[in-house]
């Protein structure tokens, strides 16, 4: 019962930032829970971050201290601010959302982090 569409990805250097968007197509208000995951070649799917309709916020070990998730209800957009990159995250990341127990996904963007 949303579509999500992610942007803000690109190539980066290592030690750069770049800031990932959400829009959604309604209201996230009352949305459960909404989040990040990323997949790089090979490797499974993992969470990055997520925040709930609480503001409760998850991140990766691998992201603490570097990545900031937040959540604008006015905007129906849900951002991801990445800071001090690395080569390792280097993934396609795609939003998600969870709807009354079900889940819904963007179609990704990729973030190359490279010298």
């Amino acid at each position: 019962q949303v579509q999500l569409v992610e942007s803000g990805g690109g190539l980066v250097q290592p030690g750069g930032s770049l800031r990932l968007s959400c829009a959604a197509s309604r209201s996230i208000f009352s949305i459960y829970a909404m989040g990040w995951y990323r997949q790089a070649p090979g490797k499974q799917r993992e969470l990055v971050a997520a925040i709930t309709s609480g503001s409760s916020i998850n991140y990766a070990d691998s992201v603490k201290g570097r990545f900031t998730i937040s959540k604008d209800n006015a905007k129906n957009t849900v951002y991801l601010q990445m800071n001090s990159l690395k080569p390792e995250d280097t993934a396609v990341y795609y939003c998600y959302a969870k709807i009354r127990d079900v889940d819904y996904w963007g179609q990704g963007t990729q973030v190359t982090v490279s010298s």
